[in-house]
């Protein structure tokens, strides 16, 4: 396989029938002479002698054992997520089914001991590393250097001057001596880090997570508050902004609060224990949360009704609006709802995570008695009820719409559902509750039943945050707080209406003036003929050569959707593999692999079932698949598996050749359109063996496999990453070119963060992209001054991962799943792709590069820990927007542009 601009790459063809049976009777001849079962357990617990022949011969003695005997001794194990960490030096996993030459050359080099030759291509090219090389090769496990050109050439000379006897030997170290005064440069000798305080000595280096998170929806609501923004968008990041506060209450406060009641309140890195996060992140959400009311009600809404789309109330209907919709509560509302009454007889009433309640306050008019009473607001039914006569009209949308909250109809018709009560007052409240699953995977005898049983019990976590309106009563206040077991500090008094999320149903109004101007992603360059919004023949494209993509502006259903629907329907395909981490069950690719599986091929779906909040919808479409014969995995116990790949094999003309997709987003057709992702479509024959170990590790146990062009956590993503980045600080103090560009979500690990500040320490310039957590500081003197933090928010959600080093002007890069967080290097299974291609390698060092610059708009990170945006230059001209300019260049190419 080869493309334009690069080297030939090695061939994935496999070998015709006749070749493979071959291969198959070398294998196990191979087999039969290797070290048996007694010899791997003696490896595995630190022993390194082999066994030996009297001991084999034994060993063949053995009579068989008894059926009972082997039942006896026979135990099944779960796997085990340490087969993931363990960095032994197991054998060189070979594709025997697919290659027996690169099979028959890793056994003549485990035989000898030396590590396994790159393999090589159609041409006999091999990959080779630069002569003063110390990164390993992709087969490497990072930490483990392979010998370079130089390092083979020092040891022939040693060799030689051995052979040579005495005087020849002293001839030699003196003239080594000599070369080494010679090549000595003073300057690489001084250790630039000196001079500098110890890393150690910077005790706040590492901002605490979850105030960086608020740092981050800071952001979201700065660009509600952008006036340049189209009217619906700023509605539409209002209410991310609500959604990302509640999810961060569910996961990230319910936690710091559940340990604070265990006890168990460590500081953390960021030298904060968790009474003190919890009180910062207590006054930096009401702070935000009254910051976005304020510009609900003076900013958006005001301008919403310019446009004449009105939110009222009932005093603003007019009294035909108003009987029309008694009439519509009666019908739709009424029969829906269960008041409460709480009393002796009638304890308090169980409030459901984030839904809407009135606290009423009820008097009985014949025994003077006051009572309390909850309604809840139907989830079921819209939240802004459409005013009669006031419906959007398609022919003229310029004549707006208008709509009343349901809360409010509900609270005009309070004496329907208490006749003979008399209203006091009423008020509208939300509680927030501890939603965050635990699973004691380890104890589970069935996964899939585990978390059913505790997706039952997420409904009754724990409160731990109540918000309710301003114009509340201090005794319902009191009332609400001590029922729902919170503290005063838990409470958010808000001007209504509560939960903002309701403005994604302004978003979905079809006002194209008031919304970004419409863009159809269009078909990757390569997966077609001429650039079109229509798929070819996807494996005719892959064998050509390998096919970058880039969501959204790549259409994702052309693309990956497309390769998954053609690898379904063509008969010559053998089998699919696929983790799915995230999708829907109505999704084409669930439809897709339940088609191929009943035609007979032979289907595998790693089904991550604890995918947060979507653990519902896993479980459900998984059962989905299993019924339609797909073998499905849900992942491993003790590790997500957040990975994104895909795996066809199919039968051709000169063999099986298997075919490839590694991204760094989800498989979702819908998020899709919404998310920025790469992805990477490939033949590689090193990459179909780096999917295939890897397969087979999540699908079975192969705790040994070992991997070419990837980086698997949590193995080896962290290690070879912090490798990469001491590889740009030992070039830097050669005097040689270094940087590192990084694009992430989220970087929170210590371990990495101390190794970018070691290499800004050393010069080395780096740029960081991160969209939303970032525990690093930047810009701090003798420590980070060479590190450039951005961050990018807009249209489409920033989620691609990229990491480049320089190495020395041979860019080595890498796309895929995992950001740098404990939990993506820890306790998931995540893959990263090393990208060979150079044009590839060009245009996403470019994105990288172009993204952290001061020509595009972002916001910038100050060395004090704040967060500053540039939208303009310094003579008042707009920034950049990089997705726009990614945009405007896939419109180019469908025109034929360049």
């Amino acid at each position: 396989m080869t493309t334009p601009d690069s080297e030939a790459t090695p061939s994935t063809t496999s070998a015709p029938l006749a070749s493979f049976l071959g291969g198959w009777a070398r294998a196990q001849a191979r087999h039969a002479a290797a070290p048996g079962p007694a010899s791997i357990l003696s490896e595995e617990a630190g022993e390194t002698s082999a066994p030996s022949a009297d001991l084999a011969a034994a060993a063949a003695s053995t009579a068989e054992p008894t059926d009972q005997e082997v039942i006896e001794d026979h135990v099944i194990e779960a796997a085990d997520p340490r087969d993931f960490v363990e960095d032994d030096a197991g054998p060189q996993y070979e594709d025997e089914d697919f290659d027996e030459e690169a099979s028959d050359a890793a056994a003549a080099n485990g035989a000898s001991g030396v590590a396994p030759a790159a393999p090589a291509d159609a041409n006999g090219h091999t990959e080779v590393l630069d002569a003063g090389a110390t990164a390993p090769q992709p087969d490497a496990d990072p930490g483990e250097v392979v010998p370079s050109q130089a390092d083979g050439d020092a040891a022939v000379n040693s060799a030689a001057g051995a052979d040579a006897g005495p005087g020849a030997e002293a001839a030699a170290e003196l003239e080594a001596d000599a070369e080494l005064e010679a090549d000595a440069d003073p300057q690489t000798d001084i250790d630039p880090e000196a001079d500098l305080p110890p890393l150690d000595s910077f005790t706040e280096r590492f901002a605490d997570r979850e105030l960086t998170w608020l740092d981050f929806n800071q952001r979201v609501l700065e660009q509600a508050e952008d006036q340049d923004l189209q009217l619906l968008e700023r509605a539409w990041f209002a209410a991310i902004f609500s959604s990302n506060l509640d999810e961060f209450y569910m996961v990230r406060v319910a936690g710091l609060m559940r340990r604070i009641k265990a006890g168990i309140t460590p500081v953390r890195a960021s030298g904060l224990d968790a009474h003190q996060v919890v009180a910062a992140i207590t006054e930096r959400a009401k702070e935000l949360t009254a910051r976005q009311a304020a510009l609900f009600q003076e900013d958006i809404r005001p301008k919403l009704a310019e446009h004449n789309i009105e939110i009222l109330t009932w005093d603003q209907l007019t009294s035909e609006q108003a009987e029309k919709i008694t009439r519509y509560f009666r019908h739709q509302i009424f029969p829906v709802l269960t008041p409460l009454a709480v009393d002796p007889s009638h304890p308090f009433p169980y409030i459901s995570g984030l839904s809407l309640n009135l606290a009423v306050l009820l008097r009985n008019p014949r025994s003077g008695k006051e009572h309390f009473a909850r309604v809840k607001v139907p989830q079921s039914l819209p939240r802004l009820i459409t005013v009669p006569g006031r419906e959007l009209d398609p022919k003229n949308k310029r004549a707006g719409t208008a709509f009343i909250p349901i809360e409010i109809v509900i609270a005009q018709h309070l004496d329907h559902l208490f006749p003979g009560m008399d209203i006091l007052e009423h008020h509208l409240f939300r509680v927030t509750r501890n939603e965050n699953l635990e699973v004691e995977e380890d104890d589970a005898e069935n996964l899939l039943k585990a978390m059913e049983k505790e997706l039952e019990r997420r409904r009754f976590g724990a409160s731990v945050r109540l918000e309710v309106e301003d114009t509340i009563s201090p005794f319902v206040r009191r009332y609400l707080v001590r029922a729902l077991n919170l503290h005063d500090d838990d409470v958010f008094e808000l001007p209504a209406p509560l939960d903002l999320t309701s403005l994604n149903q302004l978003h979905d109004l079809d006002i194209p003036e008031l919304k970004y101007p419409r863009f159809v992603p269009v078909t990757a360059a390569g997966l077609a003929p001429q650039e079109s919004s229509t798929p070819g023949d996807i494996f005719a494209a892959m064998r050509e050569h390998d096919v970058l993509l880039h969501h959204p502006y790549d259409s994702f259903s052309t693309s990956v959707q497309e390769f998954v629907s053609q690898a379904a329907a063509d008969p010559k395909v053998l089998a699919i593999k696929q983790t799915l981490y995230r999708t829907s069950g109505d999704s084409p690719i669930v439809d897709a692999l339940i088609e191929a599986a009943e035609a007979g091929k032979q289907v595998v779906a790693i089904v991550e079932i604890k995918a947060r909040f979507d653990e519902e919808n896993n479980i459900s479409w998984a059962r989905k698949l299993e019924r339609a014969g797909v073998h499905v995995v849900y992942g491993m116990v003790g590790l997500k598996t957040h990975c994104k790949l895909l795996l066809v094999v199919r039968q051709e003309s000169d063999g099986l050749r298997r075919y490839c997709h590694v991204g760094t987003g989800n498989y979702h057709p819908k998020t899709a359109r919404g998310y920025e992702d790469l992805g990477l479509l490939t033949c590689d024959r090193d990459v179909a063996q780096d999917l295939t170990a890897l397969f087979n590790q999540l699908s079975g146990y192969a705790p040994r496999a070992r991997f070419r062009r990837l980086l698997v956590a949590p193995r080896t993503v962290r290690d070879g990453l912090i490798e990469r980045i001491e590889r740009e600080i030992a070039n830097k103090r050669a005097g040689k070119p270094a940087w590192i560009r990084i694009k992430v979500n989220s970087i929170i690990d210590e371990a990495c963060i101390d190794a970018l500040y070691r290499a800004s320490r050393a010069g080395v310039d780096v740029d960081i992209v991160v969209r939303g957590i970032c525990g690093l500081r930047a810009g701090v003197p003798g420590l980070s001054e060479h590190i450039r933090v951005r961050s990018i928010l807009g249209r489409y959600l920033e989620h691609s991962r990229i990491y480049a080093f320089c190495n020395d002007g041979e860019t080595d890069l890498f796309i895929g799943s995992a950001d740098l967080m404990h939990r993506n290097l820890d306790r998931r299974v995540e893959a990263l792709v090393r990208i060979t291609d150079p044009v590839m390698v060009g245009q996403l060092e470019w994105l990288v590069t172009h993204a952290a610059s001061d020509a595009v708009s972002s916001w910038w990170l100050n060395p004090d820990g704040t967060w500053t945006r540039h939208t303009h230059d310094a003579e008042g001209n707009r920034l950049e927007d990089i997705q726009t300019t990614l945009m405007t260049w896939a419109r180019s190419r469908l025109r034929g542009g360049h």
